[in-house]
């Protein structure tokens, strides 16, 4: 009988070493390190596994005939984009999201809509008995679904059960973390675990064409829970965000063999389940203040859909000696970087003050063309000068405070129109690629920061009788690139 072999496993990177210790030389995690057994299928004596010889297989040349994937609608038009158009024949998806935002409801309401366009679909649930999942399907109105539900967590008794019979056209395992092996001598959720069930099943879907969706756990930096390796052997890996004290969820693509992973799909959930959201504009500025200084208007692309997202800033004096900074929603520092410019080129001293920036709704934008309605949020809260209500703001900003021009304008001005904006705010060079009147709005170029700057800050008004007496003491002063005196701390 083969020697098992104990070592010590990191559970957040996979790395393996030969006794215990604190910290994980390879992610640099704490406390991470855990015995498991990984002698596994390779127990076998090494002059036994050196004497297999391999098997031939036949070589292709790169030229011949490739057909497209054929693909499977889920009937949920956003999954559907996500995914590219569907589930691909013989594909893995790891779909991750923080505990009880939505994805068992998801998975379910797709598994139910497929099964009754009349193919063959398999929830296996490791977390749940199989009443549990009658009830969540009760509760969303979609019982008489003809899912075939069971509740196992042996990988072999899955792949043996799901062989017989006709092929299953989609497979939901809910989740990785609690299905298990006999190749390997490790308890369930551990990375050795985690790794040979992905395995064994993406092993599974590739052999018999059947398409499996992985549900995994996250951690607290809502990071995909186990070995990366696993988000490199499955075909896609999808996170379902959203924040608890919001009513729409957004599917997002991080990793797609078979399609884009810029496009998102976003959901509303209701008593019924989850709802698809055809514009999701009309959401985000749903709840929309209009009027108040330091909002504005983006309209952001996600993909090949626009989205109009409001921007909400709020400059504050501040009582520390080192003003803080926070952000929800968009890169910190991008943050940072429209704050130096406005310092540098546009004199918008905002060494003293708080500065706060909202996203609303909860979307995360992650394009640079954002920084331009950033920094008219901004400017507005300083300067106390609300923005107009119709206008929307997109542009990337440079280190020398020109505003640069961003992809897809004619579809961000389309959206815009539609939703009822009179103008646009854009990048003086982006009016090149705009064909026509520019989608009937009154469309505001600008080449530079400074110009916008100068042009909210005469807008504004003092918040109280010591800023009035402040801009009168400055008023006759020469301003420093057209912006006001009281955006300038005094010296001494």
């Amino acid at each position: 009988m083969a020697k098992s072999t104990l070592s010590f496993v990191c559970q957040n990177c996979g790395a393996a070493y030969n006794r215990w210790q604190g910290k994980c030389d390879s992610c640099g995690e704490w406390n991470t390190l855990s015995e498991e057994d990984t002698s596994g299928a390779t127990s076998m004596p090494v002059s036994i596994r050196s004497r297999r010889k391999g098997r031939t297989f036949k070589l292709e040349s790169l030229t011949g005939k490739t057909e497209d994937a054929p693909r499977l609608s889920s009937g949920m038009t956003e999954l559907d984009r996500v995914t590219g158009g569907g589930f691909v024949r013989g594909s893995v998806l790891l779909v991750g999201g923080d505990p009880g935002i939505g994805k068992s409801t998801l998975l379910t309401q797709a598994t139910s809509l497929m099964a009754r366009a009349g193919h063959r679909v398999v929830y296996i649930s490791g977390e749940e008995a199989v009443a549990q999942v009658r009830l969540r399907a009760e509760r969303l109105g979609l019982a008489d679904a003809p899912v075939q539900l069971a509740a196992e967590t042996s990988v072999e008794d899955i792949v043996s059960t799901l062989s017989e019979g006709a092929v299953p056209r989609l497979i939901v395992i809910d989740s990785i973390q609690t299905m298990w092996t006999d190749t390997v001598e490790s308890a369930p959720g551990t990375v050795t675990q985690v790794r040979a069930s992905a395995q064994a099943l993406i092993r599974f879907a590739k052999k018999s064409g059947a398409a499996i969706i992985l549900v995994g756990h996250v951690t607290k930096d809502g990071q995909i829970a186990g070995p990366r390796v696993v988000e490199h052997m499955v075909d896609a890996v999808l996170s379902f965000e959203g924040e608890g004290s919001q009513q729409f969820r957004i599917l997002r693509a991080v990793k797609n063999r078979f399609g884009p992973t810029d496009e998102i799909g976003v959901f509303e959930m209701t008593g019924l389940g989850l709802r698809e959201v055809s514009n999701p504009s009309e959401l985000f500025l749903s709840e929309r203040d209009i009027g108040s200084p330091g909002t504005a208007v983006f309209a952001g692309i996600e993909g090949t859909r626009p989205v109009l997202v409001e921007l909400q800033a709020l400059v504050a004096p501040t009582t520390l000696g080192t003003p803080r900074r926070a952000v929800v929603g968009w890169d910190p520092s991008r943050l940072s970087m429209v704050l130096a410019v406005l310092e540098a080129h546009c004199g918008v001293k905002l060494s003293g003050y708080d500065v706060y920036l909202n996203v609303a709704g909860g979307l995360r934008i992650q394009e640079p063309a954002a920084d331009l309605a950033a920094a008219a949020a901004l400017v507005s809260s300083l300067a106390n000068a609300p923005l107009p209500t119709d206008a929307v703001y997109f542009g990337e900003i440079s280190l020398s405070g020109a505003v640069r021009p961003v992809a897809q304008t004619s579809a961000r001005l389309k959206e815009a129109a539609k939703l009822g904006f009179g103008r646009a705010v854009l990048p003086e060079s982006a009016r090149g690629e705009i064909g026509g009147d520019g989608g009937g709005l009154t469309l505001n170029s600008v080449g530079g920061l400074t110009s916008l700057v100068a042009e909210i800050a005469a807008r504004g008004s003092p918040r109280n009788a010591a800023g009035n007496a402040g801009a009168g003491r400055d008023s006759a002063a020469p301003e420093k690139n057209a912006t006001p005196a009281r955006f300038r701390r005094e010296n001494g």
